[in-house]
């Protein structure tokens, strides 16, 4: 099969895949720029960076490649419209924004042109994006790694969804392989976003023990626990989440990072843990399907096999 193009905007990608925006940053500049060289569209893990650390990670990215590249931030984090527009003032290509939905974020673009694209998961929600201005959408099944809108897989989603808007449908969650593109493409959806196969990357900026985490990571130790954001979220079984899955973990210090916290733990200190390689007392988000990875590649190499099982899809 040939996959088509993804046009989002102004932009197209020759690939019509987006790596997923992970954080607290394991997508960075490099991961980001990497995917955009093979013609992808990468993204940047804006939730938790300063305003100067996002400058600096999209101005590197800017040094690395002259493809694509967006960042990812959560509508939950207190400071989003301030990272929203310090990334529009650097001339990101893109915004996608996730946990949570916001009807403001789509004013933000408008002035400089800048594509939103809102990561949802229901036909209600696109149809509004779409009214909004929306100039893509992201749907997110219950695969998915990190915050979850649903409880639907992403395969019932897409074929409604596509009916029901006008505007480029991204699918995400539980893509790993060529046969769940072109699956996805022929359900409807114009492209894929992958987080879980690029976090487990050599360019991902996850330290080395969380990489080693992933591989070990079995089915069953995938699990979904309730996030602070007020969403439930899917993350690897470790000391610190059986923590969670019977109590709340006492906040001693609170970073006031999430507009509405439900204090039942700290997710940026524990997502910052975890990216740092503590797979003890950190968060590791993941999607459902972890345990399908069974080595660290480079971008280039994932792309590679991509676009090898495709090409004899019929």
């Amino acid at each position: 099969m040939k996959l088509p193009e993804l046009k989002i905007g102004t932009k197209i990608a020759r690939i019509p895949i987006i790596q997923g925006g992970m954080a607290i940053r394991l997508s960075t500049a490099k991961l980001a720029a990497s995917v955009a060289n093979q013609g992808g569209i990468g993204l940047i893990a804006a939730s938790g960076m300063t305003n100067d650390e996002l400058r600096y990670e999209i101005r590197l990215a800017r040094s690395l490649t002259s493809g694509i590249v967006g960042i990812n931030v959560m509508v939950a984090a207190r400071k989003f419209s301030e990272i929203v527009k310090t990334a529009i003032d650097e001339g990101i290509d893109l915004v996608v924004a996730g946990a949570g939905f916001s009807r403001d974020m789509f004013g933000l673009g408008q002035e400089s042109g800048t594509p939103i694209v809102p990561i949802v998961s229901s036909v209600k929600l696109a149809k509004i994006s779409q009214r909004l201005g929306a100039a893509a959408i992201v749907v997110e099944g219950k695969e998915a790694g990190g915050h979850l809108g649903t409880d639907t897989s992403v395969r019932n989603l897409i074929p409604d969804i596509r009916r029901a808007v006008d505007i480029p449908v991204i699918a995400a969650g539980g893509v790993m392989n060529g046969q769940d593109i072109v699956d996805l493409i022929k359900m409807g959806a114009n492209g894929v976003q992958m987080g879980t196969r690029f976090a487990a990357s050599e360019e991902s900026n996850a330290a080395p023990a969380l990489k080693e985490f992933y591989l070990k990571a079995r089915a069953e130790d995938v699990v979904v626990i309730q996030s602070p954001v007020g969403l439930p979220g899917r993350a690897v079984r470790n000391p610190f989440v059986e923590k969670i899955l019977v109590g709340s973990v006492p906040v001693k210090t609170c970073d006031a990072c999430l507009k509405n916290c439900k204090q039942n733990f700290c997710i940026i200190r524990a997502l910052i843990r975890a990216q740092q390689g503590d797979v003890e007392t950190g968060l590791v988000f993941t999607g459902e399907y972890i345990h399908r990875i069974k080595e660290i590649l480079s971008v280039k190499e994932i792309f590679s096999r991509l676009q090898a099982e495709i090409a004899i899809i019929d």
